[in-house]
């Protein structure tokens, strides 16, 4: 359905042994099993700018679901780079919209942030 890259290199922090993150955003259909990463390891590594990609599978959140906080790490940060149709960014949008209406917030505890529903 989609690949969004994120992380690191999106917020502009990689370092020079970063990996580049990619969200690789599957089917509903398509089950997300240990097999799948399995056959994403025996081909050769892909690289971006020297640097490997790191694959994260994942099916889109529901509509209108709270996002786990990788999807809101994504939503805030995250770029877009292939989608059919527009279902994953306008998921995204929805995301940033919760965001911004406060029903989801970002807190941090030792330099790490993590996400919490308001309520």
């Amino acid at each position: 359905m989609g690949v969004v890259a994120f992380g690191s290199w999106t917020r502009g922090e990689s370092r020079a042994a970063s990996d580049f993150d990619v969200l690789l955003i599957a089917e509903e259909c398509v089950p997300i099993t240990r097999e799948l990463y399995r056959r994403w390891d025996s081909k050769p590594a892909l690289h971006w700018r020297g640097h490997e990609v790191e694959p994260h599978f994942v099916h889109l959140p529901s509509e209108g679901a709270v996002p786990s906080g990788m999807w809101a790490e994504v939503a805030t940060d995250g770029i877009v780079l292939h989608e059919r149709g527009l279902e994953v960014s306008e998921r995204l949008a929805g995301i940033r919209e919760m965001i911004s209406a406060g029903r989801i917030s970002r807190r941090r505890v030792h330099g790490q942030s993590y996400w919490v529903r308001a309520g």
